[in-house]
């Protein structure tokens, strides 16, 4: 009865590792093929960059590309395989180091932007003065990026811990690291600052955001552009609807588990919820191409091209082989 059990639990184990395989590895590769895209976009256009939001913006894709084209493939191998491989301490360590830094650092940038928009869009002025951006615009942003790095480097990399908690069958394995299993306060910490306050930023910038823009629009139409406002607002709903999809489920049950200890809870969240993370990477270049001016007109533009030379070669090779 007991040997039953664990074989079916086995099996549903399998089956669940290879749907989530085939769902990130179908995902990945056109998600890959619209960053190498964008970046060509970029290269071919760097007057965009002139732009504050397009900057902030190119950082965000920046740091999503680096998750997907380095972090998530290690995903996808375990999800193949079944299990973490190499299948040491120094691995995991370096694995969860590198996931928890660039989760943190993407979510913390998202939290920041969704501020600077409120700037960019009501109080543009005060980027004029280069102190001013400086502080309010660029160093928020490489804080967002350093800060988890040395954080992360602290808790998991030098973080006394004798490497026997890994669970090589599970993603990640298994998310346990010293300081999340044998320090209560610093892994409620980590939740709290580092996944639960930049999601409340997130929603409540975004929130407010609609809210100055209605009011704005009605009150004092004639000196904002309703049009910009529209467009830039746009832009970052679109964006941080991700962000919500991915974190709010992973940060509610990860709250829950760490009050209740439930091994259900950290199942349902092992099993369903934590892939819901890789969204973010997998489908930010594809709301991306919707905001950066042009972007279209000079795809469609691209495929006129190639369709023209083509229809050019074509006829040619064959008045050749006339001629022959």
């Amino acid at each position: 009865m007991n040997i039953s059990h664990i074989e079916i639990l086995n099996d549903d184990k399998i089956v669940i590792n290879r749907v989530k395989f085939v769902i990130l590895f179908v995902l990945l590769i056109p998600s890959i093929i619209i960053y190498i895209i964008i970046f060509i976009y970029f290269i071919k256009h760097r007057s965009l960059l002139k732009t504050l939001q397009n900057q902030s913006l190119l950082i965000l894709i920046l740091v999503n590309f680096i998750q997907a084209s380095c972090n998530l493939p290690m995903v996808i191998h375990f999800y193949y395989i079944g299990r973490v491989k190499p299948s040491t301490s120094a691995y995991c360590t370096w694995w969860t180091f590198f996931q928890y830094t660039l989760s943190v650092s993407n979510e913390f940038l998202m939290a920041t932007i969704s501020i600077q928009r409120h700037i960019l869009i009501f109080n543009s002025h005060l980027l004029h003065i280069r102190i001013k951006r400086f502080f309010l615009y660029y160093f928020p942003l490489v804080l967002c990026i350093i800060y988890p790095m040395f954080f992360y480097l602290s808790l998991v990399v030098i973080y006394p811990c004798d490497g026997t908690l890994w669970k090589f069958t599970l993603n990640l394995c298994g998310l346990a690291n010293c300081f999340l299993v044998y320090n209560r306060i610093l892994a409620i910490i980590d939740w709290a600052i580092d996944s639960g306050l930049p999601l409340i930023i997130i929603i409540i910038a975004n929130i407010a955001l609609i809210i100055r823009v209605v009011w704005q629009k009605h009150r004092r139409q004639q000196i904002i552009s309703w049009q910009k406002q529209r467009h830039m607002t746009l832009q970052l709903l679109s964006i941080s609807c991700l962000y919500v999809i991915g974190w709010f489920p992973n940060t509610i049950f990860a709250i829950i588990y760490n009050i209740t200890e439930s091994n259900v809870v950290a199942k349902i969240q092992s099993n369903y919820i934590y892939e819901l993370l890789y969204l973010v990477c997998l489908f930010i270049p594809w709301v991306s191409i919707g905001m950066l001016p042009g972007f279209k007109k000079w795809i469609l533009q691209r495929i006129h091209q190639q369709s023209m030379i083509h229809n050019t070669v074509a006829p040619t090779r064959m008045r050749l082989k006339v001629i022959e």
